[in-house]
């Protein structure tokens, strides 16, 4: 059964609905209601279809609307307005606050009839969609908070959504604050202007932290506008953002999230409003290559590969601290890198896995992990040839680790 109710002051204005809408189904209600006593009306019998007759003063029209607007009981509704005559800047204001179609008193029955009829299919439709989210919700694949999807499951719908729709022209973007203002981020208000600036086909997980992951249909291009218009919602605010983005080449999100985070942690350590990938800029086959020169010294190649040890090695630590420290429980990650090595800990109160990398000489880096405070430690040493090291290797050894420490956190 649908409800559908009249908002009128006019007896004639009432009738002249009640007799265009006689082919509604037996079982669907038409009621009616004066402006005063609309919004205790409203309230209680929550319809499906508000029929708003244009008022002789609009802003009591335009109030109607807003209050059905700015109330979670009535998100079904579908609101139509019966305008008295055409005026295209009063409905374009009227769609701006919130209503679905419009009528005029000049319109054929029949026209009038169809747009009611797909009024109520539109309606019905997201009372379907609405219980499907509840469902959603109760297993945690939509964060109730933000009624974005959890990031818990990103990767299953993100990867699935890439199979079902055309995203051969799309991006993979994702947002964080600046570490200097996450103290005063509030992502309810961030929640509030994504819903703001985003289109219904744009996919969306978060909040991980403070950080949003958006799957756009849009271009690189498109994808900066959308930033730009994120951040125009930021003016005002305490905290700035900044942005990774991703062409989207493939459909194995894991790969495209993975792209999208070095962007973003390259935007966070260079400090700039966003990074685009790039998989030329971001290619580490060769970044411990040196010249084949003799007549070079240990001191030269032992600077040359602490300036590279800073420059690669530290967003890589970086970029892994940033994603494991919001699953890792009560412990605490840090991470540091200098000329002379690279270091990733972490820390459980009297508990502390460290992983260290050094450059003793010409051929190896040496990479020391040592687990102390626990049972079952195991320390080791591990040498590799510089020819062999990319940052996909350094990527798997630092995984590794972590996932080796959450093992033994694990039966402590």
């Amino acid at each position: 059964m649908n409800t559908v109710i009249i908002i009128t002051d006019y007896e004639e204005i009432k009738l002249k609905m009640q007799e265009n809408l006689v082919l509604l189904r037996g079982s669907d209600r038409l009621l009616s209601v004066n402006y005063d006593n609309a919004p205790d009306v409203l309230y209680d019998i929550r319809p499906d279809i508000v029929i708003l007759h244009e008022h002789e003063r609009r802003e009591k029209t335009i109030g109607i609307i807003k209050y059905l607007k700015e109330r979670r009981i009535f998100s079904n509704s579908n609101i139509v307005l019966l305008a008295n005559v055409y005026d295209k800047d009063f409905i374009l204001e009227a769609y701006d606050e919130g209503i679905n179609d419009y009528i005029t008193l000049q319109s054929e029955p029949s026209e009038i009839l169809i747009r009611v009829i797909n009024s109520i299919k539109m309606s019905g439709m997201k009372s379907k969609a609405k219980r499907f989210e509840k469902i959603l919700e109760f297993y945690n694949i939509i964060d109730i908070s933000s009624e974005f999807y959890s990031t818990k499951f990103e990767n299953e719908i993100f990867s699935t959504e890439l199979l079902r729709e055309n995203y051969e022209n799309g991006s993979y973007m994702m947002l964080s604050p600046t570490e200097n203002c996450k103290k005063d981020f509030s992502t309810d208000k961030m929640n509030t202007i994504l819903k703001n600036v985003l289109r219904i086909n744009d996919i969306v997980s978060g909040p991980s932290g403070a950080k949003y992951g958006i799957l756009l249909q849009d271009d690189i291009e498109g994808a900066i506008k959308v930033f730009e218009k994120i951040k125009a919602e930021l003016i005002d605010k305490k905290y700035d953002l900044r942005a990774g983005i991703t062409a989207i080449d493939s459909n194995k999100f894991d790969e495209i999230k993975k792209k999208t985070i070095s962007a973003l942690n390259s935007a966070i350590l260079s400090d700039k409003e966003y990074v685009i990938y790039s998989a030329e800029g971001s290619s580490s086959e060769n970044w411990l290559d040196f010249p084949e020169d003799k007549d070079k010294t240990y001191k030269f190649y032992k600077k040359a590969f602490g300036q590279k040890i800073e420059n690669v090695i530290a967003p890589v630590f970086f970029r892994l601290q940033k994603t494991y420290e919001e699953k890792i429980g009560d412990a605490d990650i840090e991470q540091f890198t200098d000329e002379q090595q690279s270091v990733f800990r972490i820390i459980n109160g009297k508990n502390e896995s460290r992983l260290t990398m050094i450059y003793p000489g010409y051929s190896k880096l040496v990479i020391t992990i040592t687990h102390t405070g626990f049972d079952s430690p195991e320390n080791r040493t591990i040498t590799i040839p510089l020819k062999e090291i990319t940052q996909a290797k350094i990527d798997e050894i630092v995984e590794s680790f972590i996932n080796e420490f959450m093992g033994i956190y694990r039966h402590i």
